[in-house]
């Protein structure tokens, strides 16, 4: 279990006093950069547009140097509003050449889950660190290729796991780190959301790998571990699809519960056809609830203690600096690619159990 002591305690330690307060990228003044790296976002499209292009507004240690892109109506924009000039803007031809760039040092892949593995082994072996987007990728060999790719570039990855940052998770990871509540004896978690577009990537399984288990599923993955920090031991799941119309290839709706090596227990949901966005956690002597939790438009929180009180912050700029700090100070970033590889694993399990109706032991890799 190498993921919970020593990452939540980094997550933890980025606020000073413990949780109550930030670095002040995350206020909503744009800060002066001073020796920022240079990142080049791959795919702009609506997560780039509607998240990470405010985020970088904020940045106090990385700032936008270059973009690739495959529509040119999108390059025109991002220059004029970057001014960035047209020799750090890059299509999918031309991908390659960003080697030889010497203002990108960090590239950031925001395209669809089937290019993840592909794009991080090419911006690697350019000779630049990255970022990859949730999921890692499509399956386990898949992040296993990446992380040698990166270890064979000496070169560092990050997965795009934003909620680290987020002040609420944070006192969450706390909680379950010191357990003032007593011992953690069951996690309800679960994210889903309606999408009713028959035609985007994600419902497509040879490009999105799955479905909703793929791209909303690793929120209460990732939440049950390092709330808990541990590393479930099995699974047991189920999934299903009501309508046909919409869903041909993947499933609708998953659910799944873990077994944890303390007695914890925790049941999951996630689902393209219904509103979730809740964490509750259940301890000997008290309780914590997440909600909404996940979403990007903000978390609140209470306890059997009385609310949380957090500001909310933007961790897409949080996560981007803190990355350009383990970048500039040659320490492990605090979300590694060893992250996304054991959120697979577990993915790769929780299938594994729909189509056996078996529980299934999870691997750690060790």
């Amino acid at each position: 279990m190498a993921y919970s002591r020593r990452h939540a305690l980094k997550a933890l330690s980025l606020g000073a006093a413990g949780l109550t307060s930030f670095p002040s990228v995350l206020h909503s003044a744009a800060p002066s950069l001073e020796n920022p790296l240079g990142i080049a976002l791959v795919g702009l499209g609506r997560y780039s547009t509607l998240a990470l292009k405010p985020a970088l507004r904020q940045t106090q240690h990385i700032k936008l140097t270059g973009i690739v892109t495959g529509t040119p109506s999108k390059a025109k924009e991002w220059s004029e509003e970057f001014d960035l000039t047209s020799d750090h803007v890059y299509n999918y031809d031309t991908f390659d050449r960003i080697a030889d760039d010497d203002a990108i040092d960090v590239i950031y892949i925001v395209l669809p889950n089937f290019m993840h593995a592909e794009y991080t082994i090419r911006a690697l072996e350019a000779g630049k660190h990255v970022i990859c987007e949730k999921p890692m990728a499509m399956n386990v060999a898949e992040c296993e290729a990446m992380i040698a790719a990166s270890e064979k570039a000496g070169k560092l990855l990050s997965i795009g796991y934003r909620l680290h940052y987020e002040k609420h998770h944070q006192e969450a990871m706390r909680i379950g780190r010191e357990k003032p509540f007593g011992t953690l004896n069951f996690i309800e978690a679960g994210l889903a959301y309606h999408l009713n577009d028959p035609t985007l990537w994600r419902l497509d399984a040879k490009k999105g790998g799955g479905g909703a288990i793929m791209d909303l599923g690793v929120y209460p993955i990732q939440a049950c571990r390092y709330i808990s920090g541990e590393e479930p031991v099995s699974v047991t799941a189920q999934a299903f699809v009501r309508d046909t119309s919409r869903f041909k290839d993947i499933y609708e709706s998953f659910f799944w519960q873990f077994e944890f090596p303390s007695g914890l227990v925790a049941n999951c949901t996630t689902s393209y056809s219904s509103y979730v966005d809740r964490c509750h956690v259940s301890c000997y002597q008290g309780w914590l609830e997440l909600k909404p939790s996940f979403g990007g438009r903000g978390t609140s929180g209470t306890t059997s203690t009385g609310p949380m009180q957090f500001e909310q912050v933007n961790q897409q700029a949080a996560h981007m600096d803190d990355f350009a700090l383990s970048i500039k100070e040659n320490t492990p970033p605090l979300i590694s690619g060893q992250e996304g590889l054991q959120d697979l694993r577990i993915i790769e399990a929780i299938k594994e159990s729909v189509h056996s109706g078996a529980k299934v032991t999870i691997s750690n890799g060790s």
